[in-house]
């Protein structure tokens, strides 16, 4: 990412599409962008949603104060002409907004400038889950993510990530860096989701 990390780009391949894949590693707010929209639909399908943002901007990159001060109507159409950037467009369209809005507000519109600085993962946990649409699960994914793939590594970001954090593991985004750790991961989701599926089955049947 570069303006934190002195015009280095970093090589990502979480989108697996080439383009898309290097808008990620080289804009901070497309980054965080994907991390929204990583939500109710497939992996990629949520890292590829900034570059076709961009495009449909008739940009290479995303910037916060355009999207910020983007006509909303004007902005929902962009996410959902066809193809849909989201499987719920619409409310998405608004959170984006909403995020660009906050990050002009209080980082000057600079995504980077909220992890820059902050001094141990704690605190940058936290400043991550101020950010509009991002819960704890969210925020500890993407904080494992720029850890484990952008090189922020303040003190303690392992853990302040939680489980997400764990080196080896294959449970999040921040673990994709090809088609077969995708692979691992959508795995270990599918896993997950039958292990609650059977345990709320089990919690009716007592």
């Amino acid at each position: 990412m570069t303006k934190s990390n002195d015009g280095k780009d970093f090589t990502v391949r979480i989108a697996q599409q080439s383009d898309a894949d290097e808008l990620l590693g080289r804009s901070p707010l497309a980054a965080l962008v994907g991390m929204l929209l990583d939500q109710q639909v497939p992996m990629e399908w949520a890292f590829t949603g900034p570059y076709t943002l961009a495009g449909r901007m008739g940009s290479d990159d995303l910037d916060a104060h355009e999207i910020a001060a983007y006509d909303p109507e004007a902005f929902t159409e962009l996410f959902t002409s066809k193809p849909a950037l989201h499987r719920y467009p619409g409310s998405m369209a608004k959170r984006v907004q909403q995020l660009c809005q906050f990050l002009v507000a209080e980082y000057g519109g600079e995504a980077d400038a909220v992890w820059e600085g902050a001094g141990t993962g704690a605190e940058l946990l936290k400043r991550l889950e101020a950010l509009p649409g991002f819960g704890t699960q969210k925020a500890q994914i993407f904080l494992a993510l720029l850890g484990k793939q952008f090189d922020v590594r303040p003190t303690g970001w392992r853990e302040a990530a939680g489980p997400y954090g764990e080196a080896g593991s294959h449970r999040s985004v921040a673990d994709i860096t090809g088609p077969d750790s995708l692979a691992e991961v959508r795995a270990y989701k599918q896993e997950a989701k039958a292990a609650a599926r059977a345990a709320k089955a089990t919690g009716r049947a007592k």
